[in-house]
Formats: structure tokens, C-alpha cells, sequence
């Protein structure tokens, strides 16, 4: 029987699940295997969900995956961080989008089927910010903004750390479905990658460079700089002779991040975060037709495009995050002070478009009939500004040990929206054709819909940790938040776990949790021109607050809340093999969702109240609906020999089930609950994401080459149609598919190797939907799975 200090060791890489995903990189596993062979000090590891400023993992009360992001990097056949997770932790989220507009040129990130913007991610510990872009028009995390996981090149990360519990008492707000934390690495050495990928049906190529050096700041610290270029091109599976582009977007990302700190004194040390990316996408909107269409007239213009066209939504991305602060010791209390910045801006340009309104008046002229064939159509920003004071103390003489932690945040936020160019929205010619004003694909924002936002909130929490015994440990957090534009909140948080045995430990925990509507659910704003019975209507997504959102008696927006509960227990039986499971359940109210489009068709007392503001159409951000989240976790990892060479293997399983459990009607909107939250729109919420997803996964390494077979399988999904079920229409239903990557890395000497294979190595695509029932009009919707095929890639990797 192992000893006691021996399994701690061992189940520092394995207790949380850590070991079914550090499985993953058998460099890790070789190094935690020596270092849980040797009597010595417990390894001791930032954990995120711990105030302790020295834990390990075994520490915690709470399920956290530590994944290191080495091998990743090094050999991994996806090239960026959302997609990189996506293949190995089951209980993450994150659908590349086609057909959704924005949605198209940023992959949004959640937790356990919630919402984007229901999982905090925090970088090196400190809050990050969410882009500027709400998820609209079709996309899966509809209505949420999100965090943007890729402007982080995977050569700067250490490890990332997936806090899977309820987390807003100890962070605050977004925290509701778990904290992602990155870990940025600040080793010494310089190491390079090199990539390339394409899909089997010959588009979609991919070229990668990134390059790591971390440089000594004489003996007192450590400068690490991380550069990327990554150039993702453009997939098409549209049938040949359809109008339309569906597949990845076009990137180019330019990114550099730095990561260091430096020793200030013998108990002090200065550290600092700082990255920025810039990203050229585009996507493809929906075709319109040539000359002999219905879209003639209407959305196109003979003499620019007698063959149809295709417009591009490009948009222009800015993102910036830095953080500086200072570590030090004010007697027996370790403080924290630390400034955090962060910046995202979309930029819209549309272009192999046309206005047809500016077409059509050129016509009537004695013109030809042409517009400019790209606009300027405005976009929008966030920033957000984080100060955070952080104390805490360990008593080892208190029981078995107490760590007592508290602190205090401020937080100032801006959203803006800029106008486009008047030719991206206007309607020059008001002869009042359907859909021919603005710039065809994406019309531009108009000055109406421009807004500066601001806000702040202030924070303040206690944490204690408390050890009973070896064997019995809690945890209790409390946290009071405040924020000016909708009042404050209180949250709270107990945890707790027991080694019922030397190899089982069961956990479990309580919380409260909320997340406080985003700046940009509050504020968004768009207005474009629709034509009803042949008379221009301005159709509107009203902002809170506003003239038209008062009409129509939508009330203000206020916070989610949560409660959330999860139990769950180890067992480690040898230093090979690990077992967690973790079954959760999590109840969210007044969740805030984007309303269908109220008319005169589907609500005409509300229609008439908004046609004296000039306004046909209208829909809004509401906090509507509650809903229950339930799911089990479920990781397993084994270390062992096969024909004598190294065997690692592990399994990573999620199942969850989210369900609508109530819609909240304003009393405005009495009666039209079927408006204010369609079928569709429920499904999207409740199966998003599978409900079901596990990771089979072998690494085996003989000599200088290593093999690495993952199997994915995704469940199956019920998603929505526009028709629905009460016309009669089925629901699109897409069966469970298996995918299959498989990769070999050959170690050329100890500081180069060459890995080569492929993901998706059998083709599986999604089930075949018809097409003009799908979200992106294509016999495939944008599911978890993906819609390209097989991909084939190589990497070298060069450290020196």
C-alpha cells in the first residue's frame, strides 16, 4: 500500500481530474510519476478555486482539471486554444460558427451546455475581459457575449485550469458555471513551432508560426515573450452550383504576448501580463441570386453582379489585455495589489456587396445602375478596467491548519457602438422594395444605434479555508457586490471534502452564484430598414431603457441568479490509475435571453404602440426565463507498459441535461410567451451543445516515436426549425457521431520533433438536415461536431 505523502504526490496530477487530461502529455506524466516516487515535500501548484498561496491540488474541495497545454502546443493538430479544448476536456464548449454573422469570426467558449457568458476566465489569475460582439442571428450562445480564447497563442500557456464548479462568491460575477483560468508560462529557453493544416477536401489551410523565449532578468526574475502569426484559410462545403460559402471563416491573426516578473525584495516581486492581437477575418452572408431571381430588383443590381454574388462580412478585431501588480509580505499576511486593462474592438467591413436602394435611384437617374461595392458599416468596443487588493494568511497552529483571505475589487467598464458610413445603412431610392437598403450581407449601424455605456461596481469577500483533520477539510466564502446601474448582490459558497480512506475522498459543495447583465446586452442597438404591406418600416433590437424598449413595457435588466451543488469522489487505488466522478446540479433564474421579433402579425396592440415611434418590428433583451442544468463528470487515467514500452491511457465523459424550467413574461407581453421564446429558441438553449461528450484517449511511446489516437464522441443534438413542430415540420434531429484523430511524433534528437497525423481521420459529418429548415440555410447546422471532415496537419517543433 502506497503511503500517505506517496499518493498525495500522485494524486496532485490526478485527484481532479488532472490525470485523465494530463494523460494527454506523457513529458507531465514522467515527470509527476518521478516526482510521486520520491519521499519529499508535497508539490505545491497555484490552484485556481484556493486562496492558499501554496496548495496542491489535492487541496481543493472542488473538481479542477489541470490541463498542460506542452503538448499541445508542440505537437497538437488544432492551432488554436478554444478548439485545442474542445478535443480534450468534455465538459467545454466551443461551436465554429458559419452562416451566424460575427458569431462567424470569434468561436465563443462555455461550461457544461450553459451560456458563454455564464463561465469566467480568469488569466494567470486575474480577470480577463469578453469581446464586444453579441452572439445574434443564429448562433449558438444567442444573445451572450463571450470570451475570445484564441487571442492567446497556445505557446505562451503553461497549463489552463477548469475550475468545474460555481465560483461567483470567490470571483464574482460570470462565475456561474465554472472559471477557466490560463496559466502563462514564464520558463527559461527558447522554443519555435512551425504548422501547417488543410482539409482532406483540399481548402481550409492553415500556416502557423509562434516562437517562446524566456529571458533572465539577471537573478531576480524572468521575461518571457511569445509571438504568433496564424493564417487560417477558407473552407466551402456548399453544394457547386449553390450560392453560398459554408465553412470556416478566413483569419489572419498577428499576435504578441509577454509574461514575467521581477524580485523587488527578498519577500516582494513585481510581476506583468501584457498581449494584443490583431485579426483579419471574414465570412461569407447568404448569396443573392443573378439576373432572372427574385432577388431582382430588390437586393441586386444588374449591371454590378448579373450572376448573383456573394457578400463578405469582414470585421477588423483588436484585442489588448495587461496586467501589472505587486506580491509581497506585510508582516504574516501575503498581499496582492494589481491593475488589470482589457480591450476588444470588431470593425465591420462589407464588401463584394451593394446598397440596391443606391443602385436603384442611380438607375432612375440615367445612370447604370451601380453603388459602391464595400462599406464601412461601424462596429463597437468594450474595455474594462479590474483594480484588485488581495490579503491572506495561513495558521498552521490553528486545527490542522486555516487560511483566512479577503479583498476587495473595483471595476469600470465602457461599451460603444460606432456608426457605419451613411451609404451602409441608408435608403436612397424609398420606393419601398423589401430589403434593398444598406449594404447587402450585414446593413451598418446607423447613428441612432450609436451609444457610449459606462458603469462600475464595487467588490468586497472573505474566504477561510479550514482543515479539521488530515482527513477533513472546509471551505466558506462570502462576497458582496455592487454595481451602478442595477443594485448589488450577495453570494455564498461551502465546500468541503473527506478522505474517507487513503485512496477515496469524497467533496462536495454549495453555492450561490450571479452574473450581472453585460454591457452589451444592456446597450446593443441595431436598426434596419424592412418593408411591411410595401411601406418602409424601421425594424429595431431595442437597448434596455430605451424609447422603444418603454413602449413596449420591457422591464430593466437585472441580474441571474444562481444555486448550485456538487458532490463527487475520488479514488486512487495505485499510483497507475485514478477515477473522479462529479455529478452537479445547477438552477439559474431570470436568465436573460434575446426575444423573437414582435409585429403586427404576432401581436398587434404591441405593433401599433410602436408604429406611432416608426418602428414595424421589434425585439429585445429580457431576463425571461429560468432554467436547470443537470450533468455527471465523469475521468479515469491509467499509467502502464504495453510489449514493454510506456501506455497511457485515459477517458473523459460529460453528460449533461439542461431544461427550461419556467419563461417570465412581462406583464406587456402576457400571452405571447411563444413570441418572447419560440421552440427553436428553447432548443438552442437546452441543446446548444451535446448532452453527452467523451475522450478516449492512447499514448504510446516506443523509443523515439510516439503514437497518440484520441477517439471523441459527441451525443446527439435536437435542434429547432423555422417552420416548427406546430406546422407540422419536424425537428432537425442529428444522431451521435464518433470522430477519430490520430497523430505520430517522431523525436528527432531531445530539442526537435516532427509530428504529423490527422483529426477526423474517417470523415464523419453531421446528419443531413433539410436545408431550408436549418439555422444557415445548409443540410448541416453549425454543431459541436463540425461540418469540414477530415483534416490532415504537421508540426515541427524546434527548442533551443
Amino acid at each position: 500500500m502506497p503511503t500517505l505523502t506517496t499518493l498525495r504526490k500522485a494524486v496532485l496530477i490526478s485527484l481532479y481530474g488532472s490525470a485523465a487530461l494530463a494523460a494527454f502529455s506523457p513529458a507531465a506524466m514522467a515527470q509527476n510519476t518521478e516526482a510521486a516516487a520520491t519521499d519529499g515535500p508535497v508539490q505545491t501548484v497555484s490552484v485556481v478555486g484556493s486562496r492558499r498561496v501554496a496548495s496542491s491540488a489535492t487541496d481543493t474541495m472542488v473538481p479542477v482539471d489541470i490541463i498542460p497545454i506542452s503538448k499541445v502546443a508542440e505537437q497538437g493538430g488544432q492551432f488554436d486554444l478554444a478548439q485545442s479544448l474542445q478535443y480534450i476536456s468534455p465538459s467545454f464548449n466551443s461551436t465554429r460558427q458559419t452562416g451566424a454573422d460575427g458569431a462567424d469570426l470569434i468561436d465563443s467558449a462555455a461550461l457544461r451546455g450553459l451560456g458563454s457568458d455564464q463561465t469566467l476566465v480568469l488569466v494567470n489569475g486575474k480577470r480577463r475581459h469578453t469581446t464586444a460582439l453579441v452572439n445574434l442571428f443564429g448562433a449558438r450562445n444567442r444573445g451572450n457575449t463571450g470570451t475570445d480564447m484564441n487571442a492567446i497563442p497556445l505557446l505562451a500557456i503553461k497549463n489552463v485550469q477548469v475550475l468545474r464548479d460555481g465560483a461567483a462568491a470567490q470571483y464574482g460575477s460570470d462565475a456561474i458555471a465554472g472559471v477557466i483560468d490560463i496559466e502563462l508560462k514564464k520558463s527559461l529557453g527558447c522554443e519555435a513551432v512551425a504548422g501547417y493544416s488543410q482539409y482532406s477536401a483540399g481548402d481550409g489551410k492553415n500556416y502557423m508560426t509562434s516562437a517562446y523565449c524566456g529571458i533572465a532578468l539577471g537573478d531576480k526574475g524572468t521575461l518571457a515573450i511569445t509571438g504568433e502569426y496564424l493564417d487560417r484559410g477558407r473552407s466551402n462545403r456548399a453544394d457547386a452550383d449553390s450560392m453560398r460559402i459554408i465553412g470556416d471563416t478566413k483569419s489572419k491573426n498577428k499576435t504578441l504576448y509577454i509574461n514575467g516578473d521581477y524580485a523587488t525584495s527578498s519577500t516582494g516581486k513585481l510581476y506583468f501580463t501584457a498581449g494584443a492581437q490583431t485579426r483579419d477575418a471574414s465570412s461569407a452572408a447568404f448569396g443573392r441570386g443573378g439576373i432572372g431571381s427574385d432577388d431582382i430588383p430588390s437586393r441586386n443590381s444588374a449591371a454590378m453582379y448579373p450572376d448573383g454574388f456573394v457578400p463578405f462580412i469582414n470585421g477588423k478585431i483588436d484585442d489588448q489585455y495587461a496586467t501589472i501588480g505587486h506580491r509581497s509580505q506585510i508582516g504574516e499576511w501575503h498581499a496582492d495589489f494589481s491593475q488589470t486593462y482589457g480591450y476588444n474592438k470588431m470593425r465591420y467591413d462589407i464588401s463584394h456587396t451593394l446598397n440596391a436602394s443606391i443602385a436603384n435611384l442611380d438607375l432612375m437617374n440615367g445612370g447604370k445602375g451601380v453603388s459602391a461595392s464595400s462599406y464601412d458599416a461601424g462596429g463597437f468596443s468594450f474595455q474594462q478596467l479590474t483594480s484588485n487588493a488581495d490579503f491572506s494568511r495561513y495558521y498552521d497552529t490553528v486545527m490542522s491548519g486555516m487560511n483566512v483571505a479577503f479583498g476587495a475589487e473595483y471595476r469600470s467598464e465602457q461599451y460603444k457602438i460606432m456608426a457605419g458610413e451613411p451609404g451602409s445603412y441608408i435608403d436612397a431610392d424609398g420606393v419601398g422594395v423589401g430589403g434593398n437598403a444598406g449594404s447587402q450581407g450585414f446593413p451598418g449601424f446607423q447613428p441612432g444605434d450609436a451609444t457610449k455605456a459606462r458603469r462600475h461596481s464595487i467588490a468586497a469577500y472573505g474566504d477561510v479555508e479550514l482543515d479539521w483533520t488530515e482527513r477533513l477539510k472546509t471551505q466558506a466564502a462570502l462576497r458582496y457586490e455592487k454595481f451602478s446601474d442595477f443594485g448589488s448582490t450577495v453570494t455564498g459558497k461551502l465546500a468541503a471534502s473527506y478522505k474517507v480512506a487513503p485512496n477515496v475522498l469524497l467533496r462536495g459543495s454549495a453555492s450561490t452564484g450571479f452574473r450581472a447583465p453585460s454591457l452589451q446586452q444592456v446597450y446593443f442597438s441595431s436598426t434596419f430598414t424592412d418593408f411591411i404591406g410595401g411601406v418602409p418600416t424601421d425594424v429595431v433590437l431595442a437597448p434596455n431603457g430605451g424609447t422603444v424598449a418603454n413602449a413596449a413595457g420591457i422591464p430593466k435588466l437585472k441580474e441571474e441568479k444562481s444555486t448550485s451543488f456538487t458532490f463527487g469522489t475520488t479514488w486512487t487505488p495505485t499510483q497507475a490509475i485514478s477515477v473522479t466522478a462529479d455529478l452537479y446540479n445547477i438552477k439559474i433564474k431570470d436568465r436573460i435571453v434575446l426575444s423573437g421579433r414582435f409585429n403586427a402579425d404576432n401581436y398587434p396592440d404591441l405593433a401599433a404602440r410602436l408604429a406611432l415611434l416608426g418602428v414595424g418590428e421589434a425585439q429585445f433583451f429580457v431576463n425571461s426565463i429560468d432554467t436547470r442544468t443537470r450533468g455527471l463528470d465523469l475521468t479515469a487515467s491509467h499509467k502502464g507498459e504495453l510489449a514493454g514500452n510506456r501506455l497511457n491511457t485515459f477517458l473523459a465523459l460529460n453528460l449533461s441535461k439542461t431544461e427550461v424550467t419556467k419563461v417570465k413574461t412581462p406583464d406587456s407581453l402576457k400571452g405571447y410567451e411563444d413570441v418572447l421564446l419560440s421552440e427553436r429558441e428553447r432548443l438552442f438553449i437546452e441543446q446548444g451543445g451535446p448532452r453527452a461528450k467523451a475522450t478516449l484517449g492512447f499514448d504510446y511511446i516506443t523509443g523515439k516515436l510516439e503514437s497518440d489516437l484520441r477517439i471523441i464522441y459527441f451525443g446527439p443534438q435536437t435542434l429547432g426549425t423555422f417552420s416548427g413542430t406546430a406546422a407540422g415540420v419536424p425537428n432537425a434531429r442529428y444522431a451521435a457521431k464518433t470522430s477519430a484523430d490520430l497523430s505520430f511524433t517522431y523525436s528527432i534528437n531531445k530539442n526537435t520533433k516532427l509530428t504529423f497525423g490527422g483529426n477526423n481521420i474517417f470523415n464523419v459529418k453531421p446528419t443531413t438536415q433539410n436545408p431550408d429548415e436549418t439555422d444557415n440555410g445548409f443540410k448541416y447546422d453549425s454543431v459541436q461536431f463540425g461540418l469540414n471532415g477530415a483534416s490532415y496537419f504537421g508540426r515541427l517543433w524546434v527548442k533551443f
